[in-house]
């Protein structure tokens, strides 16, 4: 799997591929049939199989200060790529360069001449281009007029309603990963370095493993299963706090899963962490000795849930 530069000349050997088009955040169960029908034809011809993405997302490019909600980083995004049976995954990077291209400039510039491309495959609501000037009809009329295939998927849906990362946002915002889980076809997962913290947590018996959101989206704050995995390739077993902690001064926001039976040190480590059932909101307690007796009561929750979503 090769990550590639969608500003530069795509390498001979990835050259003539099919490429899935979109932003592909979170790579859903939608997401997954537009990549694998492009993986498919991708085999079916003897061509590179390509997934485009753009980084940052256009969303964050042109309002900036919006909240984090992103679901996947690039990192998870090209092991998801890979595992989905992509030979590459291209980024756009989205800049000015980029958001002043009108469509048929976008074509001819990144697909045709620098990818170099044989076939495209995006989604039915797929826009692009200057103020969103491109759609799959835009689309289509320029892979005939360039020599290239274009292919259309359709919504995939679930419960009756389509597939998509806002359906999923929204669900995480609720306090629902179960439903989030179902329609990301694994369980919403945050990564990152595990952080010293102020150590508190070891103090009462229940040390931390502390981790910054960064650019992820917020799920709602509150007391989750969890269920960790390390650099390693162990899996741990707990219960985290995502949230401020408001019952420790000052307010600080992050991750912090206690994992159960283990006392190995977790500073400086990748940490992979997938929040697999809300428990309840984030509280404030009245001293240390609530505070622990509603930690206990938390991780007996946690485990009975863990024993129930084996993976």
């Amino acid at each position: 799997m090769q990550r590639l530069d969608g500003s530069a000349q795509v390498p001979p050997g990835l050259a003539g591929g099919i490429v899935a088009l979109g932003n592909f955040d979170g790579f859903h169960l939608g997401h997954q049939a537009v990549v694998g029908r492009a993986v498919a034809l991708a085999r079916a011809q003897g061509r590179p199989a390509l997934v485009a993405t753009f980084d940052p997302h256009p969303v964050r490019y042109f309002r900036p200060d919006v909240r984090p909600f992103r679901l996947t980083t690039l990192d998870q995004r090209e092991r998801l790529f890979a595992e989905a049976g992509a030979d590459a995954m291209v980024v756009f990077g989205f800049d000015a360069a980029l958001a002043g291209l009108d469509a048929a400039a976008f074509v001819a510039e990144r697909l045709v001449s620098r990818l170099g491309i044989a076939g495209v495959v995006t989604g039915e609501d797929f826009t692009f281009g200057h103020a969103r000037s491109g759609n799959v009809g835009v689309l289509a009329a320029l892979g005939a007029a360039q020599g290239f295939a274009v292919e259309t998927v359709g919504p995939v849906t679930l419960d009756g309603e389509a597939v998509s990362s806002s359906r999923i946002r929204d669900a995480l915002r609720a306090g629902d990963p179960r439903t989030a889980t179902r329609l990301l076809t694994r369980p919403y997962r945050i990564e990152g370095v595990v952080q010293h913290g102020d150590k508190v947590g070891r103090t009462i018996g229940y040390p931390t493993a502390n981790l910054d959101m960064g650019k992820y989206l917020r799920p709602a704050y509150g007391i989750y299963a969890v269920r960790g995995r390390l650099d390693d390739g162990t899996i741990l077993e707990g219960a985290a706090n995502l949230g401020i902690r408001p019952s420790f001064d000052p307010p600080k926001e992050l991750l912090e899963p206690y994992f159960f039976d283990f006392a190995g040190d977790l500073y400086g480590r990748r940490l992979e962490v997938d929040l697999i059932d809300y428990i309840r909101p984030e509280a404030k307690f009245d001293g240390l000795e609530p505070l622990i007796r509603q930690m206990d009561a938390d991780c007996a929750t946690a485990r009975a849930i863990l024993r129930r979503n084996e993976p």
